[in-house]
């Protein structure tokens, strides 16, 4: 069954599932985590652990109520400073405490499941953010004509 919740309803609820140990798949929204999670496309699944690491894709709430799926750039003490694969400019931070949940998989159309965790698929991730500005500037134009 498909349920569709705005944001602020439908989000805290997975931090309060996660929080219980519970493995949650969530459908995504938007363009922050392209061209590795294509949102209004494709799933993921959410997974709560104790610790978390530079290059993790993890659901962290930035501010009272507001949720963003982004990677950890940035670990220092406490201070997570995040930003999407997509996002050109710009980060968010937020405490560790904040964050609620790690991206173990996406679930594609036809339910194939991409293990983005996995040592391959973080290289990608890795080389991808690498990359200079202007480079993944026009790739993501292009990348966001074609889906």
């Amino acid at each position: 069954m498909n349920l569709t919740l705005p944001n602020e309803v439908l989000l805290p609820e997975v931090a309060a599932l996660l929080a219980h140990g519970n493995e949650v798949e969530i459908r995504t929204k938007g363009a922050s985590m392209l061209p590795f999670i294509v949102g209004d496309r494709d799933s993921v699944r959410l997974k709560a652990f104790p610790a978390y690491e530079v290059g993790d894709a993890v659901l962290a709430e930035i501010a009272p109520g507001r949720f963003v799926l982004h990677r950890i750039v940035k670990l220092e003490g406490d201070c997570v400073t995040l930003k999407g694969d997509g996002n050109l400019v710009g980060t968010e931070s937020c405490s560790l405490g904040d964050v609620k949940g790690k991206a173990v998989s996406v679930v594609r159309p036809g339910g194939k499941t991409v293990d983005i965790c996995s040592p391959r698929f973080m290289a990608r991730a890795r080389r991808w953010n690498a990359l200079p500005y202007f480079v993944r500037r026009y790739y993501l134009a292009i990348y966001r004509r074609l889906i």
